[in-house]
């Protein structure tokens, strides 16, 4: 009977907490909003931890003091991909004004949610496919960011008096998307070595950082000087090969991609082996989808998020990274912005305009 009462008492408390939330978030004039992520959750130092940044700086919060999570947003990890479209449809039956989920693995069960909620907004970060009224979405322009690091990294070795350096560039599996990546890099790093020897690898893998250390380890005991990973958890095979060579006493570099991989290369205080990476700043996304819901503008399709719109950038993180190297990359991306300079989407045109090598491993599907 105890058992009972404490039973009942505890869910009268939890419907009451809940009770009061949804009363709050009524009366409050900021959107509510539901983040959906995948099995690793929002420390996933990638695209779900920047959407969620996003999300608590949009209210004006932290995430260390998420002061309104449970009244305004929160989030929602599946442990695995059979509760997508559980999660979805429970997102959407709680009445909240904007779903968001990240990544292509969400693109099949929203495109099958999306229709049956056609009064739900959802928003979906990394995939431009969905063709659904309701549905935002956001892609970005890899290619200008990868400029960045690719810039970056050669100036680094041109600073480190190296006169012929070489570059790698690993990437998981031939896409389009991963083609922009490899071309912005390239064109990157030949705007400072016009004949610089790059060579690239495809993994046909996102899971297996074994295969990108081996390559790694390959391609630095022959003279290559930074290798840029495009890979997913395969790349984090390029950095662990960089700080054992870091670490040996070996002027080599790895980039990072899409988050800031800074902290993933240290291998001594504040030494890293990770150069910089290549920013893709989902942040700016969610806060982007939220102000549109506030304002009443919200409406299906494709938003390509740019250097201008706060959609890429490169990381200034590591000490390492030089003063003249940071300055000259800094007014190469004013010069990106501006139109001065254009960095090519696909392997076709920048074969055309003799920005790339022939040979490469990219794809433009």
């Amino acid at each position: 009977m105890k058992k009972t009462l404490v039973v009942l008492l505890v869910l009268a408390m939890a419907f009451s907490a809940f009770a009061q939330a949804q009363t709050e978030a009524k009366t409050s004039d900021k959107p509510t909003v539901r983040l959906l992520t995948d099995a690793t959750g929002i420390d996933d130092k990638s695209f779900n931890a920047a959407a969620w940044r996003g999300i608590v700086d949009f209210y004006g919060e932290t995430v260390a003091n998420p002061a309104s999570k449970g009244k305004l947003y929160d989030v929602v990890t599946a442990s695995s991909s059979d509760m997508y479209i559980p999660n979805l449809k429970n997102a959407a039956d709680a009445g909240y004004d904007l779903i968001v989920v990240t990544g292509f693995t969400w693109a099949d069960a929203l495109i099958e949610v999306a229709p049956q909620y056609p009064d739900q907004k959802f928003m979906i970060v990394d995939v431009n496919w969905c063709s659904q009224p309701n549905v935002l979405e956001y892609i970005y322009t890899e290619e200008q960011g990868s400029y960045l690091v690719g810039l970056a990294a050669a100036l680094q070795a041109k600073a480190d008096g190296i006169a012929n350096p070489k570059f790698g560039f690993i990437g998981g599996v031939p896409s389009s998307t991963i083609t922009k990546f490899e071309i912005g890099y390239i064109m990157g790093i030949k705007s400072v070595f016009p004949n610089a020897e790059i060579l690239d690898f495809y993994a046909n893998d996102w899971g297996k950082p074994e295969l990108a250390k081996a390559q790694a380890k390959n391609w630095y005991d022959n003279g290559v000087y930074c290798i840029f990973s495009a890979a997913g958890g395969t790349g984090n095979g390029t950095i662990a090969q960089a700080k054992e060579y870091r670490m040996a006493g070996k002027n080599v570099w790895a980039i990072g991609v899409d988050s800031d991989q800074y902290a993933d290369g240290i291998y001594d205080g504040t030494k890293s082996a990770v150069l910089t990476s290549m920013l893709k700043l989902v942040e700016n996304s969610t806060i982007d989808g939220l102000s549109k819901v506030a304002a009443g503008t919200f409406k299906g399709g494709v938003i390509e998020m740019s250097m201008e719109m706060g959609g890429v950038g490169y990381s200034k993180a590591n000490p390492e990274l030089k003063a003249e190297v940071i300055t000259a990359v800094d007014a190469a991306s004013a010069d990106v912005i501006s139109g001065k300079i254009t960095v090519y989407k696909t392997y076709k045109e920048a074969l055309a305009a003799g920005a790339a090598p022939a040979g490469l491993g990219a794809l433009d599907d």
